[in-house]
């Protein structure tokens, strides 16, 4: 047997990860990062794509409920093959899609093309959430120390970057299709590179229970427990980055430029704090890691209803961007290590967890808005971040 944080035959322990746990890290932080560019790079020329189609703001909205659609029929995939089929396949046909996708829908200029374009977004950005986390997971195996924040600060850099290239491109003329054309043949070219990398699931013994009861096995009250983090989370996540800076703007007089900076601030805090992560991880543990993260998130929100000011809401942000940034990474690495079941097969529960989150956010926030106000509508996120604070303490640590 070879001691923690060893593979077997590699000689390479924990301090000093082998060259294949390595080259593996790598491969799955470039799937993190083609996931969070593209969705950059896509999000950043939405105005002009929305000019070109020629859709007014409410026809816009029903054409983006079809990558909600693709979302769903990806989930149900995901949840009937995750186990049954390799993870390593599943990453890589999840990010070929995206690439090949991406600028197909930014060169979009019909409604139907805009609908199909969206729909296998939704889809293929869904197929690929469960099986990358859970390589991320196979190489925390390797590393046998904490890695999910790092990799999921891939995906927010990779958000900020894919912005800020689609804001260079935006500048210079450049159409937003050749702008992602250009970006999935750099992306792709180093996938195929680097795709013989991805890890796989550990060996297991083929399991021979059927599918259904398999399935239901599969929902353990920690399981459920984790989604339920996970779904706050995400509320949380969903919301301050749909509704931070027109909270600024409209509710609090800030200009367009302190209304953006105040969404900008959430994200590089999610980002940075995403660093972080896994040396809190490996210090405080993860129960404790979470629940000071949705206090911390609680704390924030708190800021930003208690004051209403432009200043306040932009701090506010922030700190809410710093605590709900290591929940969802953390609440992935503890369901990848559930006995029993392999990595893809935990993360797929909190992944089903997690997804109305993002979802009902926005909608909910605005319902609220409508009958009240934004500033009072905001309060559901203290409400969300201390409701995580409580379901954390029932956490357990495989």
């Amino acid at each position: 047997m070879s001691p923690p944080g060893t593979r077997e035959g590699d000689g390479a322990t924990a301090s000093s990860p082998s060259r294949g746990a390595v080259r593996a890290r790598l491969a799955v932080s470039l799937v993190f990062v083609i996931m969070g560019s593209t969705m950059g790079g896509w999000s950043a020329r939405i105005p002009e794509i929305k000019r070109t189609v020629g859709l007014g703001d409410a026809a816009w909205g029903v054409a983006n409920t079809a990558s909600t659609a693709g979302d769903l029929v990806a989930l149900v995939v995901v949840t009937l093959l995750i186990g049954r089929v390799s993870i390593r396949l599943l990453s890589l046909v999840g990010a070929a899609l995206i690439l090949l996708n991406a600028p197909l829908l930014a060169g979009s200029s019909t409604t139907v093309a805009l609908v199909v374009g969206l729909l296998t977004w939704g889809f293929a950005a869904s197929l690929l959430s469960t099986p990358m986390n859970a390589q991320a997971i196979e190489v925390e195996r390797r590393y046998d120390r904490p890695l999910l924040s790092t990799f999921h600060a891939c995906f927010s850099f990779g958000l900020l970057g894919g912005g800020l290239l689609g804001t260079l491109a935006a500048a210079l003329g450049v159409p937003p299709n050749l702008q992602l054309a250009a970006t999935s043949v750099l992306l792709g070219t180093l996938l195929a590179v680097a795709g013989r990398s991805l890890p796989d699931e550990v060996t297991r013994t083929r399991d021979r229970t059927p599918l259904r009861k398999r399935l239901r096995n599969r929902f353990t009250p920690q399981l459920v427990l984790l989604g339920s983090i996970a779904f706050l989370s995400s509320f949380i996540e969903g919301a301050a980055g749909q509704w931070s800076a027109i909270y600024a703007a409209d509710s609090l007089g800030a200009g367009a430029a302190l209304a953006a900076a105040t969404y900008t601030g959430f994200t590089v805090t999610v980002a940075t704090a995403r660093l972080l992560g896994d040396r809190l991880a490996l210090r405080l543990g993860h129960r404790r890691l979470l629940r000071l993260s949705a206090l911390t998130a609680a704390l924030g929100a708190g800021i930003t209803v208690a004051w209403p000011h432009p200043a306040a809401a932009m701090a506010g942000f922030a700190v809410v961007g710093a605590g709900i940034a290591c929940m969802t990474p953390t609440v992935f690495g503890l369901a990848g290590k559930q006995p029993g079941l392999s990595s893809g097969e935990g993360v797929s529960v909190t992944v089903i967890g997690q997804w109305p989150g993002f979802l009902l956010a926005p909608p909910v926030i605005g319902a609220v808005a409508g009958l009240l106000s934004l500033r009072i509508a905001l309060v559901t996120l203290v409400v969300a971040a201390l409701g995580a604070v409580a379901l954390s303490g029932r956490v357990s640590t495989p």
